[in-house]
């Protein structure tokens, strides 16, 4: 395989190590935070800049208010929470207060999708790339590991305009070169292949590598891409790759309605109907269980990716 591993990190300590970084490096940006600073990893932030961070306590709704009014004043603020009361629980003042006027605020979600794992189904949220993405002029950002996630949160201050940025709980494998560079709405074309296109984003990202290494000893050649923003979507990138396989699999921790899969069918719909399978949660809530269980249970690892791709040349 191309890509390989020394260690697993969560993404969330990315999201804490960009924002650490962003303290030193940018005196605008300031941080909120509705009494998760420990699982949003905010503490190096606050050790660096404790004038500019404001914990706003279970008062999610507040704190998106909060920070749509300290935008105005110029400044650059990433709020912080699970991605469950990020979105749902806020989406009415994510809509009136920070996308209807534009607000420069960065939506940080700790904890998304199903390997938020023994809290169950109540906090893992299916559905919020799909709530995000539909907000006129938000940017959605869904990164694959802790390099790409401390890229992301550094990238997206220096963005104007309000940014959805999604990522996890559990340590996965840290496999994006630490000087890879992170350009909002353009994937990352990982590895090249003739049969098939895997599209991924978020987890889903390594497992669709180990399923094509897995794969390629079986003669099926996969070229796997990772949108890491799923809006605006890189529509060049597949565009490319599926004139060249003319079949393509979607690989998201997210509900299919929706999500990364949804958005990229709509596009080739419109500009080059192919042949497609989804790899994502089926219009279903999670439960109580470890992420490996959830992963596997709901078919969202390398195995149902490998079983995707056997389909779709089937």
């Amino acid at each position: 395989m191309k890509f390989t591993y020394t260690e697993k990190k969560d993404t969330r300590s990315g999201f804490g190590a960009g924002l650490a970084e962003l303290a030193d490096t940018n005196p605008n940006v300031v941080a909120l935070c509705a009494d998760l600073i420990g699982s949003l990893k905010m503490e190096k932030f606050i050790e660096k800049a404790p004038e500019r961070f404001y914990q706003t306590g279970i008062a999610e709704a507040n704190m998106m208010g909060l920070a749509a009014g300290l935008s105005i004043t110029g400044k650059i603020p990433f709020t912080g929470t699970f991605a469950n009361f990020s979105t749902s629980r806020v989406y009415d003042q994510i809509r009136q207060s920070i996308a209807y006027s534009g607000k420069n605020v960065k939506i940080c979600a700790s904890h998304a999708g199903l390997t938020l794992g023994e809290d169950g189904a109540t906090h893992q949220v299916l559905e919020d790339i799909g709530m995000m993405k539909m907000l006129p002029g938000m940017t959605v950002i869904n990164p694959c590991d802790y390099n790409q996630t401390k890229a992301a949160t550094i990238a997206i201050a220096e963005h104007d305009g309000p940014v959805y940025l999604r990522f996890g709980r559990p340590t996965v494998p840290v496999f994006i070169p630490e000087d890879m560079p992170f350009e909002i709405g353009k994937g990352i074309l990982l590895q090249e292949g003739t049969d098939v296109t895997i599209v991924a984003t978020g987890h889903l990202v390594w497992e669709s590598l180990v399923a094509a290494d897995e794969l390629e000893k079986e003669g099926i050649s996969c070229e796997v891409i990772n949108i890491h923003t799923i809006k605006p979507l890189d529509e060049e990138i597949i565009l490319k790759s599926v004139e060249k396989t003319g079949k393509i699999v979607t690989a998201e921790e997210h509900n299919y309605l929706g999500g990364l899969g949804e958005s990229v069918a709509g596009m080739l719909a419109r500009k080059r109907p192919t042949r497609q399978e989804f790899v994502a949660v089926n219009d279903t809530f999670g439960e109580s269980a470890t992420p490996a269980e959830l992963m596997k249970k709901y078919k969202i690892d390398a195995a149902a990716v490998k079983e995707a791709v056997k389909r779709i040349l089937a």
